[in-house]
């Protein structure tokens, strides 16, 4: 049999080859630092057969910054863990530990609690394991041997992985410790030169808070010490920087356990969150979108209709009303069903389209409480709803509109972009004769505007396909942001028409648009991003006037008022505290400028400091222009 390579030549293998027998072919040393194979943009463990045609690239250790071989170190690093943990803890059951973005996490159930002091003793005993060396062997089995096996080792999580596996069920074993898995494997230990455990955390067995709660432990594997030294580092600035963190030192929001996953905003966070708003409105305006404002319950028969019952019920919050015929309502997740309503309202024809419907509408969704996350995980959700109805013909120059209205918003933030294209997912509505002239909109929009994508098949949300944008932050981490999705499946179930040019009635099709996504999660992510340092133009304070003495206060207070009468954001802090602590203070409140009022200042004399130091007089007219440019 053949098999391609990279550079379109081909290989000659013998039937039944692996990724391992071509690594061979090539070269004792490819063979040697092999990891993985990669084919269509999947991964393969090097032990699995190849098929005749297949197209191949064969990653190593050289690759050590591919997201696909790291992978594959993180996968086998979270097998060391878990023998080590056995090894360390007689006794512990063993559910499920796989990679993840920057690392991985296993779930054990501990027969006693163990603390963030048990990891030092869980990574010496992994590093024991790399010093003895690894080897990973593959091995494929019945479901009954399976089942009898971790029956026999008293596994009772294993034995339901096996009972609700679907495909072969095949184990992976290192010297003395065999787990269910599908791989891929390194071919041994040898690649893993860095590991760190990271942290603890709770978790219930397969995310179902009705289930036992686990111990998580979390860490991370690199090919070499210096990349893991450089990822600490960042993890310590992420640290710095956590939204959670700054919410509290710069008095933005607040949580209570009275209403768990549901923000608290104070003075300072509102004025970011309504700057974001006032942009929001005035760029919906900009491109034909009309604001509109639907209720927050309605009865069980709407999400019926809308596909939210058979399909998101889980993630739903109800009520039920007692008297009367005891009506079932839920909170609304989404704020589309009730947009169909509005377009149902009355009677459209072709002219009307395509019509475009905005709302920031307030949502609710059940998310379990061991997933809350400060803002970038909550339970009330503020989404900035876009929905286009519109006529077959207008789809792709509508997804453009909103793709060309995300990368404005995006690149006023200073935000890089990637872009996926997601697609059906198992859980699909409709039919696959829908599903490829939705994706293949989705996929023309994007093609003809240039914009580079990665295809991401199940992705997409159970009504349609959608287009992902996300952002790299300052740090370097990845974002999901906007999304732009195509609905054929909404206006047919809520029986939505339009009068064509022919007097026939026919379907519009449906965008939904989400550029800030929650704004509750978009602030959080741009609190990270910034580490607190807002752009001037979102700053909830832009100016702080600090006055040396008593005598100066009336004077600050002045400047004060004219600061705010040309439109910004001013506090003046007389308190009666230093000059040096009160400057100092706005330091760490980060506030952009501050303005030191003393016996030779005045509107011809400012003296004016910078966020980070920089300092420099100008007169009032010269600092209304340099603001006016920020």
């Amino acid at each position: 049999m053949k098999v391609v390579l990279p550079d379109n030549s081909k290989l000659e293998l013998p039937d039944g080859a692996t990724g391992l027998d071509a690594a061979a072919a090539i070269g004792p040393k490819l063979a040697e630092q092999a990891v993985l194979v990669r084919s269509d943009g999947h991964v393969q463990d090097l032990r699995l057969p190849l098929e005749d045609g297949q197209k191949i690239q064969i990653l190593t250790t050289r690759d050590k910054n591919d997201p696909d071989a790291l992978y594959v170190l993180r996968h086998s690093t979270a097998h060391l863990l878990a023998e080590a943990v056995r090894r360390l803890y007689p006794g512990v059951k063993i559910a499920i530990g796989p990679p993840i973005e920057n690392g991985f996490y296993y779930d054990f159930d501990f027969p006693e609690p163990i603390g963030e002091e048990a990891l030092e003793r869980i990574e010496a005993e992994m590093r024991k394991e790399l010093a003895e060396g690894r080897e990973w062997n593959r091995e494929e089995v019945s479901r009954e041997e399976a089942r009898r096996r971790f029956e026999a080792e008293g596994e009772p999580y294993k034995v339901e992985l096996v009972d609700t596996a679907d495909g072969d069920i095949s184990f992976y074993t290192q010297a003395d410790f065999t787990d269910l898995c599908r791989g891929p494997h390194l071919q041994n230990s040898k690649p893993i030169k860095a590991v760190k455990l990271t942290g603890l955390a709770g978790a219930y067995w397969r995310g179902d808070e009705r289930n036992k709660q686990l111990t998580r432990i979390y860490g991370t594997a690199f090919y070499d010490q210096a990349d893991l030294d450089a990822y600490l580092e960042r993890l310590e600035q992420a640290r710095e920087r956590d939204h959670r963190r700054l919410g509290t030192e710069l008095d933005l929001f607040g949580f209570d356990e009275v209403s768990p996953g549901a923000p608290f905003w104070h003075p300072k966070g509102m004025v970011i969150w309504n700057v974001l708003e006032d942009l929001r409105r005035r760029e919906n305006a900009k491109r034909g979108y009309a604001e509109v404002k639907t209720p927050l319950i309605f009865e069980k028969r709407l999400w019926e209709t809308s596909g939210h019952w058979e399909k998101f019920r889980e993630n739903m919050f109800f009520l039920q009303q007692e008297s009367g015929d005891e009506q079932l309502f839920g909170l609304k997740p989404m704020n589309c069903p009730g947009h169909c309503l509005i377009y149902a309202s009355r009677a459209r024809s072709y002219r009307d389209l395509p019509l475009r419907l905005a709302e920031a509408g307030t949502l609710h969704r059940n998310e379990p409480s061991g997933t809350l996350h400060g803002l970038l995980r909550v339970r009330h959700v503020t989404q900035d709803d876009g929905h286009t109805y519109c006529l077959p013909d207008q789809i792709e120059d509508e997804v453009g509109l909103c793709l060309e209205h995300a990368f404005y918003l995006y690149g006023l933030l200073g935000l890089d972009m990637r872009v996926e294209l997601s697609l059906r997912p198992d859980n699909k509505l409709g039919s696959d004769a829908d599903w490829d002239a939705a994706e293949g909109a989705l996929r023309n929009a994007l093609v003809h505007r240039g914009i580079e994508f990665e295809e991401m098949p199940g992705e997409g949300a159970f009504y349609g396909p959608k287009i992902d944008i996300h952002m790299q932050d300052s740090l370097g981490r990845g974002w999901q942001l906007g999304t732009v999705q195509l609905d054929f499946q909404m206006p047919q179930r809520f029986g939505l028409t339009y009068q064509t040019a022919e007097n026939e009635q026919k379907t519009p099709a449906m965008i939904h648009r989400a550029l800030f996504g929650s704004l509750e999660r978009f602030i959080g992510i741009l609190i990270e991003h910034y580490g607190g340092e807002f752009p001037f133009w979102l700053s909830p304070v832009q100016v702080r006037v600090v006055p040396v003495g008593a005598d100066h206060r009336d004077a600050a207070r002045e400047l004060g008022a004219k600061l705010r009468e040309a439109g910004y954001r001013v506090e003046v802090d007389d308190r009666d505290d230093t000059v040096g602590k009160r400057i100092r203070d706005a330091e760490l409140e980060k506030i952009p400028y501050t303005i030191v009022y003393g016996d030779r200042e005045s509107d011809d004399s400012l003296a004016i400091r910078e966020r980070h130091g920089a300092q420099s007089t100008k007169n009032l007219d010269e600092l209304l222009k340099d603001l006016a440019t920020l």
